[in-house]
């Protein structure tokens, strides 16, 4: 698995705890930046990993901002990202088993890094369940797919 990090100064400290946890697990991971607490604007962050992650380079994403709001918002804009904001434990598992997220977005100002890596760690475990939500993740794709066709 090759995950893919970026932050904005507001995320910039949870965004380094994570990549620490996955370079002691071993995982594959590359960070898109921001490289230090320097004021940044978050959609230019979000976007490079959404991009990264929608290509196919990187398997799955993780963005922190300061809420995690806003780069989760950033991110869902880029076609076939599933970006998730999860808090806790149930619904970064939730998040994976049901609508298959692709990108993990958390807050550094919402959470301490201990729970952030619960999450992390709990949200890379866990697969897409198939079945009824495989249905439900196609008719997010189709919305999607209309407004593509839309546009030209």
């Amino acid at each position: 698995m090759r995950v893919a990090l970026g932050s904005d100064h507001g995320g910039f400290h949870l965004k380094a705890a994570i990549k620490e946890y996955l370079d002691r697990q071993g995982i594959a991971n590359h960070d898109f930046g921001t490289y230090d607490a320097s004021a940044v604007d978050y959609p230019d962050y979000a976007r490079k990993v959404a991009e990264a992650v929608a290509s196919g380079e990187y398997d799955r994403g993780i963005l922190c901002c300061g809420t995690g709001i806003g780069v989760c918002i950033a991110a869902n804009k880029v076609p076939g990202i599933r970006a998730a904001l999860c808090h806790d434990t149930f619904s970064a598992r939730a998040a994976r088993e049901h609508n298959d997220a692709n990108i993990l977005t958390m807050g550094e100002r919402v959470i301490g890094p201990g729970l952030a890596l619960e999450i992390v760690a709990t949200w890379l475990a866990a697969g897409f369940s198939g079945g009824r939500h495989a249905r439900r993740v196609a008719k997010i794709s189709a919305i999607e797919a209309s407004y593509r066709c839309q546009e030209k």
